[in-house]
């Protein structure tokens, strides 16, 4: 059997990584704090900030352990900036931005070694998508494909496509879907399944599945929508944990999930950890400044 095999079967998804980062977000003002996450899913204390301070971008792992934070807005406006974070989970300095400025977009790995950002606000909704290569360089914009929305969110499944789901379009919230393939195209519009809504989290389990969870309808929610191995959305399944939106979550340990971080009424730091089987956990005490409007990827 050949490595790229091998490793294939072993590590599942690039998003599960052996640990995960939460990164920025908003306290009561745009912050560029981060947290690790080891193997056993314990989440470490702030670590300072670096780069520029911004809430509502995105993260993706890439070239097979590493992950990068791009876009957002700075507290003032949309930005285009990203920084790298090593396999040891250190983040560096920003890298000059590549693609359109804009926030409350979507992020996730694909191919099993690329990340791919979408969707989002310039000033108004849009469906541009920008590819991330093996070695983390962001690519120029490439023209939408699906309805242009903001406040949704993406994950990666079976073993290296992706997909976007949820968020809000011209019409409100909406449940709808798009895959991505394992080159990176962004498919056209799939009918939604499970209840609408916008500002979820997601994380992936199980070595080659996703998870949408939480998020916002007229309120907040607590349900969560399995991704199978093919990409398939399931329809809701009841919440677990504090109801919430505007967190942030990612695989770890191989086959394990995390959410964690959000707001109710104010901001949290309470944490959720996810099976191999996709199941929640109940909360777990908070670790951390209290932030939502943040972003999570595996690393490691």
């Amino acid at each position: 059997m050949a490595f790229s095999s091998l490793r294939s079967l072993i590590s599942g998804v690039g998003e599960i990584g052996k640990k995960a980062i939460f990164g920025y977000g908003w306290t009561s003002s745009a912050s560029s704090l981060t947290n690790l996450v080891d193997t056993s899913g314990v989440i470490s204390t702030d670590v300072g900030g670096v780069g520029t301070a911004r809430a509502s971008l995105g993260c993706s792992s890439y070239g097979t352990n590493k992950a990068i934070f791009a876009f957002g807005n700075n507290g003032s406006t949309q930005v285009n900036t990203s920084n790298l974070v090593t396999s040891l989970g250190v983040v560096a300095t920003d890298t000059t931005g590549v693609g359109t400025s804009r926030e409350v977009l979507g992020s996730a790995e694909y191919g099993g070694d690329k990340g791919i950002f979408g969707y989002g606000n310039t000033g108004s909704r849009t469906n541009i998508s920008n590819l991330v290569s093996s070695s983390g360089v962001v690519a120029t914009d490439t023209g939408g494909v699906g309805t242009s929305r903001t406040h949704l969110k993406a994950v990666a499944y079976g073993t290296d496509k992706a997909i976007f789901g949820f968020g809000i379009t011209s019409s409100g919230v909406t449940g709808i879907t798009n895959l991505v393939s394992n080159s990176g195209v962004v498919a056209s519009d799939t009918a939604g399944v499970g209840t609408a809504r916008h500002s979820p989290g997601t994380c992936t389990y199980g070595t080659d599945k996703g998870l949408f969870g939480y998020g916002y309808t007229s309120s907040n929610v607590s349900m969560t929508n399995k991704v199978s191995s093919s990409g398939v959305v399931a329809s809701d399944t009841s919440g677990v944990g504090d109801a919430r939106n505007s967190l942030a979550g990612s695989g770890y340990a191989g086959n394990l999930g995390i959410f964690a971080y959000g707001s109710i009424s104010s901001n949290i730091n309470t944490s959720n950890l996810v099976n191999s089987s996709g199941v929640v956990a109940s909360d777990t005490t908070g670790v951390g400044t209290a932030r939502n409007s943040l972003a999570a990827g595996g690393y490691g």
